[in-house]
C-alpha cells in the first residue's frame, strides 16, 4: 500500500497518470496498475476518470492528507532507526536566494560537506519561489515574511537594514543627521507594490510608517541598488548581511546608528523551511549547522553585523 499512496499523491501533484508516470519515472500502465489496486484495497474510487485531467473524488480529497502523514510518519522512522549507527549520508536538495544563497549559504555548504563527507548537497540559487514538493526541495532559505502554511519553518537570524551611503555622496551632499531628512536626498530605493516590511521605516519616525522617499534608480534586485550606492549615485537601505562587508571596509558609511541601535525587530527574517517529513533528519542536521555557521545558535549577532555591532 505504501507505493500505491505514494504513486497515488503523484497523480494528485501532477494531474494525470502520464505527468506522475514521468516524474516518478515508471511506465504510465504501471501507474494506472497501482491506482487500480489501491482503488481496490480501499474499496472506492479515488479519482473521476472521465475528464482528460485525473480530479479527486470525495475520497480521494480525504486520503490525501491521510496519505502525506502515513509516508511521513514512515519516513521519518526509517530515518530515525538508520540514524542510530550510521553517519548521514544520502543527497540533500537546498534552495537559496541570490545574492543571500551565493555569499552566505553556499561557503556554509562547502563547510557542512567538509564536516560530513558521506552527505551530499544540490544547491540551487534563484530568486524564485520554488515549490517545494514539486522540485523535490528538502531546506529552502527565505528572506522576508513567511506566509502561512503546513511548511515547517526556523529562524536562521533578524533581518535588519541600514540606510547606507558611499563616503563620494557624502562629501557631494552631505549626511542627512536625521531619518526624516531622507526626504531631502536621492535614495535608492526598491520596486515592490506594496513596500516590502522594514524597507525605509525608523523607530519613532512617521509614525512607525516606511518614509515616502523617492529617487532617481528603482529595482527589485537588491544586488543592483547596492552597487549603485557605491558608485554614489544616492542612499540606499540594504539588509545587514548583504553590505557587512563594504561597511567594514569604509566603501560604505551607516547612517543613524543610534536610531538603527533602538529599532524593533521587524516580522521580516531570514527563515530555513522544509517539508514535515522530508529528508528531516538531514534537513533538521542542516539547519542546526547554518545557526551554528552564522553563529546564532546561542543567541549572538550573526557574523555579518558583528564588525559594527548593530543591536
Amino acid at each position: 500500500m505504501l507505493e500505491g499512496l505514494d504513486i497515488f499523491l503523484a497523480v494528485q501533484r501532477h494531474g494525470n497518470f502520464s505527468k506522475a508516470a514521468k516524474a516518478l519515472d515508471l511506465a504510465v500502465s504501471s501507474v494506472s496498475r497501482k491506482i487500480e489496486a489501491l482503488e481496490a484495497e480501499l474499496g472506492t474510487a479515488l479519482f473521476n476518470r472521465n475528464t482528460r485531467d485525473m480530479l479527486l473524488t470525495e475520497a480521494g480529497e480525504r486520503l490525501v492528507p491521510l496519505a502525506h502523514n502515513i509516508l511521513t510518519d514512515i519516513a521519518e522512522a526509517r530515518e530515525v532507526v538508520q540514524s542510530v549507527h550510521t553517519e548521514p549520508r544520502g543527497i540533500l536538495t537546498v534552495a537559496a536566494p541570490s545574492p543571500f544563497g551565493r555569499r552566505h549559504v553556499a561557503p556554509a555548504v562547502a563547510n557542512f560537506l567538509t564536516q560530513y563527507p558521506l552527505l551530499e548537497v544540490n544547491l540551487h540559487i534563484s530568486d524564485a519561489v520554488v515549490d517545494m514538493a514539486r522540485e523535490h526541495v528538502d531546506v529552502a532559505i527565505r528572506i522576508g515574511v513567511l506566509p502561512d502554511s503546513d511548511l515547517i519553518a526556523a529562524q536562521l537570524a533578524p533581518q535588519r537594514r541600514v540606510a547606507c551611503a558611499s563616503p563620494q555622496y557624502i562629501a557631494r551632499h552631505g549626511a542627512p543627521s536625521r531619518p526624516e531628512e531622507l526626504v531631502k536626498h536621492n535614495c535608492l530605493t526598491v520596486l515592490s507594490n506594496p513596500s516590502r516590511v522594514g524597507w525605509w521605516q525608523f523607530a519613532g519616525v512617521n509614525a512607525g510608517k516606511p518614509l515616502e522617499v523617492r529617487g532617481s534608480l528603482r529595482s527589485d534586485d537588491s544586488g543592483v541598488l547596492l552597487n549603485a550606492a557605491l558608485a554614489g549615485l544616492g542612499i540606499a537601505h540594504l539588509a545587514t548581511w548583504l553590505i557587512y562587508e563594504e561597511i567594514a571596509s569604509g566603501r560604505l558609511i551607516p547612517l543613524f546608528k543610534e536610531e538603527m541601535a533602538s529599532a524593533p525587530l521587524t516580522r521580516s527574517a531570514i527563515h530555513a523551511i522544509r517539508m514535515p517529513g522530508r529528508a528531516s533528519m538531514k534537513s533538521k542536521l542542516f539547519i542546526d549547522y547554518l545557526r551554528s555557521y552564522f553563529g546564532v545558535d546561542k543567541g549572538e549577532l550573526p557574523y555579518w553585523e558583528r564588525h559594527y555591532m548593530v543591536r
